[in-house]
């Protein structure tokens, strides 16, 4: 079983930039597909943005072209670099993962991290 613990979130000013780390522990990490997903203030949990092993990204539309999702295996961390961060950005952004073949929308977990809090904001 792997475990994800978040970090990297803070204030920032609209236009500015972000990178959130997601430290995994575990022996499998490299066969995991890895997720960062984000819940706005009475919103449901989304996903924004997938790594699959070899390195195949996917993203939704609503970040495309704005966030990069990067995975470094010898440091079993995942980091999602958000540039141009707008105030609609803001939201607790959770980190998950499970083996790359299953689902990894939100509703697939049911366990989540304490997540990182990113304010967009003047």
């Amino acid at each position: 079983q792997v475990q994800f613990v978040e970090s990297g979130g803070g204030l920032v000013q609209p236009g500015g930039s972000l990178r959130l780390s997601c430290a995994a522990s575990g022996s499998r990490f490299n066969t995991y597909a890895v997720g960062w997903y984000r819940r706005a203030p009475g919103k449901q949990r989304d996903l924004v943005a997938s790594i699959f092993p070899g390195d195949v990204l996917v993203y939704a539309d609503s970040v495309k072209g704005r966030y990069t999702i990067s995975r470094d295996n010898a440091k079993n961390t995942v980091y999602l670099r958000m540039n141009s961060l707008q105030p609609e950005d803001t939201a607790v952004y959770y980190c998950n993962g499970r083996p790359w073949e299953l689902p990894n929308s939100a509703a697939a977990f049911d366990s989540w991290g304490q997540g990182t809090q990113v304010t967009v904001s003047s």
